[in-house]
């Protein structure tokens, strides 16, 4: 499988990752390992997890992800052949309510990532996170669901960017973290970040998870010129703009057994009726050119420029399996240009 650099490290990934986040709650732990499994034989290095996973969110099962991908570590030795990103969650209940991290006095501050970092550590079972990363910003930013920006007041005691810049560092000084990163990060948070290493003398981040997919491009928007410019490259999370875009849905959004519209009913809510047309115009492509649905996708999303790695998440291995087909993919220029002509009518209907 092709590697790429992380930022302007010499570390290299595999140009496609495992997100772990279902690890633990949809996926039970059988599944997840025959996952990481097949994942690792196809040649992926990068595995994904957080903090606050599984999903679906909540008290009793939160760090089995990083349990379970710590026990697979260690069962089939690879160590040191992969590379363990997970994440910090920041404060506010972004992700749904998450008072059982610590507390209402979660913030990103050197006491709450230390306790982080210490929490991962022991569950993931590990002396060392090789990317560790800031869950989402304190600050409200468009890029968790608010699709207009709006002056807000920030909240009381609100964490400094550079304060949470010098617990990272602090991190990386002391051995426990290798590198950073930011997830679901704006353009601005971004270029602070790389503003205040630079300040600073201090270690700047490497990578910028953020959704990414046919049905959200917003990342193009101004992050795409900051990660090709700045080496910090796109980690893209739902690709599949939660598996959407293999055309399971049909047109008629209904909760299918064992995916995510089963868990969650705001999941459905949020294929309207624009998104939908979206995703008939690129199953529809897909189809013309003899590509499954989520290989027109996923190939897509792999052949930007400013993109590092492709974060597959499954819910099953079957699934996985199917997704990893992708890894010898390539659109031609036609289907880019036409992915690119359904994206002007359609623009990020996500």
């Amino acid at each position: 499988m092709e590697t790429r650099p992380l930022g302007d490290t010499d570390q290299r990934v595999s140009v496609f990752g495992l997100g772990c986040m279902t690890f633990g709650g949809q996926t039970d732990e059988v599944d997840a390992m025959r996952q990481l499994d097949r994942a690792f034989d196809a040649g992926i290095t990068l595995y994904d997890t957080a903090e606050n996973y599984p999903t679906p969110l909540a008290a009793a099962t939160q760090g089995r992800s990083e349990e379970i991908l710590g026990r697979w570590i260690r069962r089939r030795g690879v160590r040191a052949q992969v590379v363990v990103a997970t994440k910090v969650a920041g404060p506010g209940q972004a992700a749904g309510d998450l008072r059982h991290i610590r507390g209402e006095s979660r913030r990103l501050d050197a006491t709450n990532i230390n306790a982080a970092v210490e929490g991962s550590l022991r569950r993931l079972g590990t002396d060392c996170i090789d990317l560790y990363q800031v869950h989402w910003a304190e600050r409200a930013v468009t890029t968790l669901g608010r699709s207009r920006y709006s002056r807000l007041p920030d909240a009381p005691g609100q964490v400094p960017i550079e304060d949470t810049l010098d617990a990272l560092a602090a991190q990386v000084r002391a051995g426990r973290i290798r590198r950073f990163g930011v997830c679901n990060e704006s353009a601005w948070g971004a270029m602070r970040y790389l503003a205040a290493a630079r300040e600073r003398n201090l270690p700047r981040i490497v990578s910028i998870q953020n959704a990414y997919s046919l049905l959200d491009r917003h990342f193009e928007q101004g992050l795409a010129e900051v990660a090709v410019r700045e080496r910090a490259g796109l980690l893209a999370h739902s690709p599949l703009a939660g598996g959407t875009l293999t055309g399971k849905y049909g047109g008629r959004p209904a909760a299918l057994a064992g995916s995510r519209s089963s868990q969650s009913a705001a999941f459905l809510a949020r294929l309207s009726e624009a998104r939908l047309r979206a995703i008939d115009a690129y199953v529809a492509l897909a189809q013309a050119h003899g590509v499954p649905p989520a290989h027109l996708a996923l190939a897509f999303v792999r052949q930007q420029p400013f993109t590092t790695s492709v974060l597959l998440a499954a819910s099953s291995v079957t699934q996985l399996q199917a997704n990893l087909g992708v890894v010898d993919v390539v659109l031609p220029r036609e289907v880019v240009q036409a992915v690119n002509a359904i994206h002007d009518r359609h623009p990020n209907p996500a």
